[in-house]
């Protein structure tokens, strides 16, 4: 299956007093590279972020940002220090007695005090366990959106290589006629100079000639790699890194088809593959 590595998801949770949002987003990068942003109080859950992470991605430049938002309107569960309460309400009635016009002693004034009133504190294996299956399905969208870019990226390489088998055959076709022309040219071009040359020579000079122009061997092993390629589109595993050098392959050949090239047509089929590969190598660079 081909993925690409340019992908983003974004997942949010409303659990009790807060809301969860994770973004998971990720870019190319030749290794797996791996960026987490966790509020403070959460920094423990940072391997075990990477490490979920890793077992989903094998390439890419991955950022992770984790949210918690409090709810609209929500003060989150308070505990009272009963008994601490009661001894700051003994204590302001002791000082109000001291006091010829003492104010009254608010019981808001009472909550105040440091100790009195604090935050319930969550389950924090609850809480990891949450914020950690919201990564999950965080992942799951990621990795959902670069498998369907790599799904239109795969078509566009098989395209490609069947237009790249098109050329192949055309040049296959071609290079006959160009072998015979050029073996025209140059006996007309002796029968100008009226040089006295004998047909042996001339035949094993040609045979020379076509020997040196002769590509069968590269366009067999175009061919043979793209076959690797449509096989290799085929493999469940990431395969970015074997296709790059399979794309590295092809274009060693098309270079060779060009630099044995005698004629403008095999010239323009060299340039034309390569605009082909090229074209499958800019894809091939973005995916996992």
């Amino acid at each position: 299956m081909l993925r690409s590595m340019t992908a983003f998801a974004r997942t949010e949770l409303q659990h009790e007093q807060s809301g969860v949002q994770w973004e998971v987003r990720s870019v190319n990068h030749r290794y797996l590279d791996v960026g987490v942003r966790l509020p403070e109080d959460l920094r423990r859950l940072e391997p075990k972020v990477r490490e979920r992470v890793g077992a989903r991605l094998k390439r890419g430049k991955v950022d992770c940002t984790l949210r918690v938002l409090p709810a609209p309107g929500e003060a989150g569960g308070l505990l009272l220090d009963q008994d601490l309460a009661g001894r700051v309400a003994n204590a302001a009635r002791a000082v109000a007695e001291l006091l010829s016009d003492p104010a009254p002693v608010s019981p808001v004034d009472i909550l105040r005090w440091p100790g009195v009133v604090q935050a319930q504190a969550p389950d924090p294996e609850l809480i990891e366990r949450i914020l950690l299956d919201e990564l999950d399905r965080a992942l799951s969208d990621l990795v959902a959106m670069r498998e369907r870019e790599g799904t239109r990226i795969a078509a566009m390489i098989r395209e490609r290589l069947d237009d790249l088998g098109v050329e192949v055959d055309r040049v296959r076709e071609l290079l006959p006629a160009i072998v015979q022309t050029y073996g025209e040219r140059m006996r007309s071009r002796i029968r100008e100079f009226d040089a006295a040359v004998d047909d042996g020579r001339i035949e094993q000079e040609l045979a020379l000639i076509a020997q040196r122009m002769d590509v069968d061997e590269e366009l067999d092993r175009l061919v043979a790699h793209a076959d690797e390629i449509r096989a290799t589109l085929e493999r469940s595993e990431p395969v970015g890194r074997r296709l790059d050098f399979l794309m590295q392959e092809l274009n060693r050949e098309a270079n060779t088809l060009g630099s044995k090239s005698a004629a403008v047509a095999t010239s323009r089929a060299s340039i034309d593959l390569k605009v082909l590969i090229e074209q499958m190598r800019e894809q091939v660079q973005n995916t996992e």
